[in-house]
């Protein structure tokens, strides 16, 4: 067995140059849910200022994840022409400025505006940091992944927990515009980092193999893990989205419920440092997906037939169920014989998969609009683990993309360097996808 990946360019950077492109990149991270994670806990209040219905909050709640999705595939074109430290201090500016639009926004559509500009920074970011951890800090990429993952998960810990009791501590009904566009002072301090990277003379970017990303259409395992994503995803974004708002309607303070939903987000800071180790024993993924879905399962149903007897737990059981997400960008490398196929995999993987995870929030605004509860989002989370398990059945199987779109379309994985200017979209998702590249002979992959 071999682990294989693309080489890095020398990037010729000082040791002090390196320091400010380390700290940036973790500052991005700390910044890339703060946009998302805000709104769950003053959702109430959102609703009430811009006179909104439920079904209409789903969209709220859903929009993030579809930004996601789209603005994303705008990352490796901007960094083809535009400097890296550029677009993402720009996207950073974008970001805070969004903020600040729909906290101060009067109308449901300015707020819309205001959310999408917003995402720009968490979208761009989650494209483009792996390919950055990779070009300057090859020989520290597992330290480089963990600190800016440790800063994403603390990011959306603290968002969550302090949002509330910000607003509260305005002391007026349009406190919750405070609790959202305090975090722009977070976005603004990346992006300056950003802003003082200088330019290196003379580095080039790594030659890569061109492959068709439309042609893993072709592979069975490539659409099970889409879906698997997006499903995964879905589970995280309706937490995100609606526990908070469900625990409050089930009795639970504002502040407390935010808090519990920070908990939910400790959680997964040890859950996705350890799950990509595991991972990559192969005898260890169904039994590890297998415990992932008891817990997912035990906590919705806790939360659905008795919120207030342990909300802890329940919210601590979740967080561990959402260890799915570092354990399917995991298998994005051990499914992909070359890092090529690994950066189609993921692009189109979580790409089409984000848009699936949009679905689940919004539906569950247009549900408990329909019937005044919440028992539709339980149906459809319960649905979800279900589905999760059936393909989790398929995606732990040793088998590789490579070889089914191979089948269909000889020689896909193989093709020749990419055509001047042809860009190769890099992986995208919140954390790098675990690079083990699996050759044919027997033994454990390490990742």
């Amino acid at each position: 067995m071999t682990r294989t990946a693309a080489s890095p360019p020398t990037t010729g950077r000082s040791s002090t140059g390196l320091v400010l492109i380390g700290t940036a990149i973790v500052l991005t991270g700390l910044n890339l849910r703060t946009a998302v994670n805000s709104v769950g806990p003053v959702l109430e209040e959102i609703e009430t200022a811009l006179g909104v219905s439920s079904g209409v909050a789903g969209l709220i709640t859903s929009l993030p994840v579809l930004a996601f999705a789209a603005i994303g595939f705008a990352g490796p074109p901007l960094s083809a022409r535009f400097r890296d430290a550029h677009v993402l201090g720009g996207a950073l500016l974008a970001m805070a400025a969004g903020m600040v639009l729909r906290s101060l926004a009067g109308s449901f559509w300015l707020f819309l505006v205001g959310t999408v500009l917003a995402m720009v920074g968490g979208a761009l970011g989650n494209v483009l940091l792996p390919g950055l951890v990779k070009r300057y800090f090859p020989d520290r990429t597992g330290l480089m992944v963990g600190a800016y993952g440790t800063a994403l998960s603390a990011g959306a810990a603290v968002v969550s927990v302090s949002t509330q009791p910000i607003a509260d501590a305005v002391g007026t009904a349009d406190g919750w515009r405070w609790g959202l566009g305090v975090w722009a002072g977070l976005a603004l301090v990346a992006a300056l980092v950003w802003l003082l990277v200088r330019a290196t003379p003379g580095v080039s970017r790594a030659s890569h193999v061109a492959v068709r990303m439309r042609d893993l259409v072709h592979s069975r395992l490539a659409i099970a893990l889409t879906v698997f994503f997006g499903l995964q995803a879905m589970q995280a974004y309706v937490i995100v989205g609606w526990s908070a708002q469900y625990l409050r309607d089930a009795g639970l303070s504002a502040a407390t419920a935010g808090l519990l939903l920070g908990v939910n987000s400790i959680v997964a800071i040890p859950v996705n440092a350890l799950v990509p180790a595991m991972t990559v024993r192969p005898r260890a993924q169904w039994p590890l997906l297998s415990f992932f879905m008891c817990c997912y399962a035990a906590g919705w149903i806790g939360l659905w037939t008795a919120p207030l007897a342990a909300p802890w737990l329940w919210m601590v059981l979740l967080g561990l169920g959402l260890g799915t997400f570092s354990m399917v960008l995991t298998l994005f490398g051990l499914r992909a014989r070359t890092p090529e196929t690994t950066a189609a995999l993921s692009t189109v993987a979580q790409g089409w998969g984000y848009l699936i995870a949009g679905a689940g929030p919004l539906l569950v605004g247009v549900l408990r609009g329909a019937t005044g509860g919440y028992d539709g989002m339980f149906v459809l989370m319960l649905a979800g683990v279900a589905g999760l398990w059936t393909l989790g059945w398929l995606v732990t199987r040793p088998r590789f993309v490579d070889d089914e779109v191979n089948r269909a379309v000889p020689g896909w994985s193989s093709a020749g360097p990419a055509p001047a200017g042809t860009e190769v979209l890099e992986s995208a998702g919140a954390e790098a996808p675990v690079s083990a590249h699996v050759t044919p002979g027997g033994g454990s992959p390490r990742g």
